[in-house]
């Protein structure tokens, strides 16, 4: 479903990505594991063409993101990110409906799947739907984020660290939350994370970043067991 073909990324004479190679494959969560500075969100933003590769290309269902419109093609791709971008003006209904209403669904179309979205993501729609993103904790800005991102029902999601300024029981808890939304919607999903307890238990494939190279791309359990230095950092971590 995405693609990366040796795709180089430099800006102003520093390499942030370096011949880049990797697939995305229908229906997995393929998360990004690196230090700060590794080209994992980087990595991440390439696949809804807010970043461009120096060389190489990045593809969307076999089609490169510069041949895209660029409108349709973020429209269908959910994506959450740490700070949660909500419209503080906008109720919690207005957010989640946005895109959907963009997309000239009908009223009703658009109040029936907000409600659907904010009971999926543990909000109830009476009590939640016309509070501001100020009257909410962060853990319900984060859900309502996530809501937003399912709005018109995306093939593909983009995770960009969401969890990470959670406290550790509401991180627990949204992480929890995401295992069931990969089992019950089965999404193909790119999760940005430095939290390697978080990359083994959400990914079906971690990808290890280290100073803009791939060097290590294995599902959780085989991961446990790499000999890469870059890869026994990480999981000396979890002693």
């Amino acid at each position: 479903m995405i693609e990366y073909r040796d795709v180089c990324y430099r800006i102003g004479g520093r390499t942030i990505l370096d011949h880049l190679n990797l697939q995305v494959q229908e229906g997995e969560t393929l998360v990004l594991l690196g230090r700060s500075g590794s080209g994992k969100t980087t990595a991440l933003k390439m696949a809804n063409a807010l970043v461009v590769p120096t060389s190489g290309q990045v593809l969307v269902n076999g089609r490169p993101t510069t041949e895209w419109d660029l409108i349709r093609l973020r429209r269908t791709i959910g994506y959450v990110i740490q700070e949660v971008g909500l419209f503080p003006h906008y109720t919690v209904e207005r957010n989640v409906g946005l895109v959907a209403t963009l997309e000239g669904w009908t009223p009703d179309r658009v109040s029936t799947r907000v409600s659907e979205l904010l009971d999926q993501v543990g909000l109830d729609p009476a009590q939640y739907g016309s509070r501001y993103p100020r009257q909410l904790s962060g853990g319900q800005r984060q859900r309502v984020g996530v809501a937003r991102a399912l709005a018109v029902d995306p093939a593909l999601l983009l995770f960009d660290e969401p969890f990470g300024a959670l406290d550790p029981i509401t991180r627990v808890e949204l992480q929890r939350q995401f295992l069931e939304m990969r089992r019950t919607l089965g999404k193909t999903s790119i999760f940005v994370t430095h939290d390697v307890h978080e990359a083994l238990k959400l990914g079906s494939r971690v990808a290890l970043l280290n100073e803009g190279r791939l060097v290590v791309d294995l599902p959780p359990e085989q991961f446990m067991k790499s000999n890469h230095p870059e890869a026994r950092a990480f999981l000396e971590c979890l002693n």
